[in-house]
């Protein structure tokens, strides 16, 4: 309770809330670092991880996936084109439509992004006994489901 008393004034009645907004705070800010030697912005790593993951899919599917603003992904997808990782074109069943695909010279990336996901693991749980690692991601992925109910069925259904 000592570390409520060192809250802002507004932010005592939400000690677990204000821990966690540093907390993602500083996750992000860690990510960053990491994500900016293989010239990707935080969050790019997620569309990459969907693509080599799903294939092709449509924009449109992505963003749902990503639970992002429409804007935010487009903006993303754009860069990630440019950077040449993923390629967009009209979809054949339906040209209204535009699928985004993951390019044959991204894989190289896949290994990278998964060494520097692994690397932030690490550095976010130094200290913690693999039974807390474990208590702390079943309890992180009840605060989320709490959060997003569609989180909390997928959980619920076991994917």
């Amino acid at each position: 309770m000592e570390e409520a008393a060192r809250l802002p004034a507004a932010a005592r009645s939400g000690p677990v809330s204000h821990a966690l907004s540093r907390t993602a705070r500083l996750h992000r800010t860690a990510a960053s670092g990491l994500l900016r030697g293989l010239g990707l912005y935080p969050g790019q790593e997620l569309v990459m991880m969907m693509l080599w993951e799903q294939g092709a899919c449509r924009q449109s599917d992505l963003i749902k996936l990503l639970d992002l603003d429409p804007s935010t992904v487009t903006k993303m997808l754009q860069r990630l084109e440019q950077a040449g990782h993923v390629r967009r074109l009209p979809d054949p069943a339906d040209r209204r439509a535009v699928l985004v695909e993951a390019t044959e010279g991204s894989a190289g990336l896949l290994a990278e992004v998964e060494q520097a996901w692994g690397t932030l693991e690490e550095r976010t749980l130094e200290g913690l006994s693999p039974d807390e690692r474990d208590r702390l991601l079943a309890l992180l992925l009840k605060v989320e489901g709490n959060l997003c109910p569609e989180a909390s069925r997928r959980h619920m259904d076991g994917d």
